[in-house]
């Protein structure tokens, strides 16, 4: 090939990769129904570690509340969820940049994600809870006090950790917590005594340790943080999909779908009082 050649080829393919490019960033700025239901697929963001709401089980399959939630709501309208595991710290990076359609996985509403981020109806409750090992004699938020502490980097846990400092950060040493890709990572650290306590979501933490028979090892201590609400996000341009979510939402409450996935990985109803009415 020569020279000029290359270059032309070069510049044609710069070119063709600058339109994908063009596209898809258009694509992240519109409201994409339409597009979601003609290739009656769409792509959503789950942290695969986190039990026992989206996660991969021994045999590499997808389960959990909220995939088998998403999964009954898709399937009102013929589209299939693709299922993306992501990096939870990069979760709003990935929305916008159209990696993934939405976010579904345990996601906590929140001020900050607001806005960036269109939230359905929320429809389950949630509260911050500190993790500690019964042999450590830390049964408070107060006994934490110079001691070690870890969180999820990008948790909702570890934004309130900060918005809220006088209720644990002014507490532990050196006023922040040692932070983990995943729960897990972090509760295998706390298990070892490489931190003294964790903060995480109730839900994870009871069904975790429920899970691996450790709950009789272990504190779940409630402090002062206020509860949050569970909720999908997508972006801010794609209000019909929040809409046709919300519908579907409701429509299963009232079929008693929801409660039936609900009493799968809860034995309860977990909706919110907001999702009931």
């Amino acid at each position: 090939m020569t020279l000029k050649k290359w270059i032309v080829g070069a510049v044609v393919a710069l070119g063709l990769v600058s339109l994908t490019a063009c596209s898809s960033s258009s694509n992240t700025k519109k409201d994409n129904w339409d597009t979601y239901q003609s290739k009656k697929t769409i792509t959503i963001g789950f942290d695969n570690t986190f039990v026992p709401m989206g996660y991969e089980n021994e045999k590499g399959e997808n389960v959990g509340f909220d995939i088998d939630l998403a999964n009954a709501v898709f399937k009102q309208y013929g589209i299939t969820v693709k299922w993306q595991p992501i990096n939870w710290d990069l979760k709003e990076t990935e929305l916008t940049n159209g990696k993934i359609d939405m976010i579904w996985n345990g996601y906590s509403v929140t001020d900050e994600r607001l806005k960036k981020v269109s939230f359905t109806i929320p429809y389950m409750k949630n509260d911050q809870v500190l993790v500690t090992k019964k042999s450590s004699g830390i049964t408070s938020f107060e006994g934490m006090k110079g001691k070690t502490l870890g969180a999820q980097a990008g948790s909702s846990g570890y934004a309130a950790f900060n918005d809220q400092p006088k209720v644990l950060k002014n507490l532990v040493k050196g006023n922040d917590a040692t932070q983990y890709e995943t729960f897990t990572q972090a509760l295998i650290d706390l298990k070892n005594d490489r931190i003294d306590g964790l903060l995480i979501d109730r839900v994870y933490a009871n069904y975790y340790l429920k899970q691996e028979g450790e709950l009789d090892n272990y504190n779940i201590i409630t402090g002062s943080f206020e509860s949050e609400d569970f909720a999908a996000g997508a972006r801010k341009a794609d209000k019909t999909l929040i809409k046709k979510v919300n519908a579907a939402l409701r429509k299963l409450y009232q079929s008693g779908d929801f409660q039936k996935i609900s009493n799968k990985w809860f034995g309860e109803d977990v909706a919110t009082c907001e999702f009931n009415n």
